[in-house]
């Protein structure tokens, strides 16, 4: 009877994977979570699934929600992400932390419809497709749910995407969609970790090689919580496009990072000015003052929009704001010392100049990299 009774312990404790997992990134949704995991047993049922939340640590609690969720249910796990942000992330993470057969992404906000999830699955399960989008844009779906700047949004960045990127969808903006774990495993080393919509990273990055099918739905309203779309939504939607138009040979963080930088002239400059001509201080002092300026200036920017993912805050800010000045001005010393090499080689005063310029650049954005904004 005993081991009778072992047999049967060991034998529940080992089950197989389930067929489908529903990953779901979230942040600062904990009053939608309580409501989606009743709306997913409903379609599901008789489906061998789990839904995986993946938190960027909300503080609303969030992931306590969830916990408290998978106490009684087992088919109920959460991620919690601790210094990592971003959606495409969270929802790469679930999935490659899924051993089912199939994952599909859904939000949080309960405006994606959970009844597609059963026909998503009864077109992949054949096997003669990898990839099944829900869109708003096909037969009778509506985008409905969308209003204003994310209406906007979602038709240029659309349109944006099909054409530059080839990317044969009608919906690559959409964040609801279901495909085969083996397909993730494969794209998953092309696949960016920042970005918004990763739907569109996985068809690009797939260049027609996914069969993919399109299944129409409504996109609902939300009801609790606020939209994630922000202008940092726009700057990773533009990352994405370089990334994949460009096979990542060119860095975007780089070019913000030298975007910033061409605004510190103009600071610098206005400083100046303001220096010598109002304040009346002398040439050094004022070039000086207005080198400090534009190192503050472009260390704020920076990261609030270069390092949107890793920003700073508190001490770090200020210790990062240290570390930055110190780069910054061996960066200025390189940058001379590299062009009155150069000119003394080539009396083209702009190149030499330029040289300098692209050396203490590289310099700044490689060192600060590693040492100012340094991954948590």
């Amino acid at each position: 009877m005993v081991e009778t009774r072992t047999v049967q312990l060991a034998r529940a404790q080992i089950r197989p994977a389930p067929e489908l997992s529903v990953v779901v990134p979230t942040f600062n949704e904990r009053s939608n979570v309580p409501l989606l995991v009743p709306r997913l047993q409903r379609p599901l049922d008789g489906v061998d699934w789990e839904v995986i939340f993946v938190d960027d640590d909300s503080p609303d609690g969030t992931a306590a929600a969830v916990r408290t969720l998978g106490e009684n249910d087992a088919r109920v796990r959460c991620i919690r992400r601790i210094g990592r942000r971003g959606l495409a992330g969270a929802c790469l993470e679930g999935m490659l932390a899924s051993q089912a057969r199939f994952v599909a992404v859904m939000d949080a906000d309960l405006q994606h419809d959970e009844t597609l999830l059963t026909d998503m699955l009864a077109r992949l399960r054949p096997g003669d497709v990898d990839l099944a989008v829900a869109s708003r844009y096909v037969g009778a779906g509506s985008a409905a749910g969308l209003a204003g700047r994310r209406a906007s949004y979602s038709r240029w960045s659309t349109e944006l995407a099909k054409r530059l990127l080839r990317v044969q969808l009608s919906d690559p903006m959409s964040g609801f969609f279901m495909l085969r774990r083996a397909a993730v495993e494969a794209l998953a080393p092309a696949l960016s970790s920042q970005g918004f919509k990763i739907l569109l990273d996985i068809a690009a990055s797939a260049r027609g090689t996914l069969r993919i099918a399109e299944l129409p739905y409504v996109f609902r309203e939300r009801q609790h919580g606020e939209s994630k779309l922000d202008a940092r939504s726009v700057l990773d939607f533009f990352a994405l496009v370089l990334g994949k138009l460009t096979n990542d040979a060119v860095s975007f963080r780089f070019l913000m990072y030298c975007l910033v930088g061409l605004t510190g002239v103009f600071i610098h400059m206005a400083a100046l000015t303001v220096a010598v001509d109002l304040a009346g201080l002398g040439f050094g002092a004022a070039q000086s003052a207005a080198t400090v300026m534009a190192i503050v200036w472009n260390f704020v920017l920076n990261n609030a929009v270069t390092y949107r993912d890793q920003r700073l805050a508190g001490w770090a800010f200020l210790t990062g704001l240290a570390r930055f000045e110190v780069i910054c001005a061996v960066g200025a010393i390189s940058n001379v010392g590299v062009a009155t090499w150069i000119y003394g080689f080539d009396r083209r005063w702009w190149l030499a100049g330029l040289a300098g310029a692209l050396m203490g650049a590289a310099w700044n954005y490689l060192v600060s990299a590693a040492f100012v904004w340094r991954s948590r």
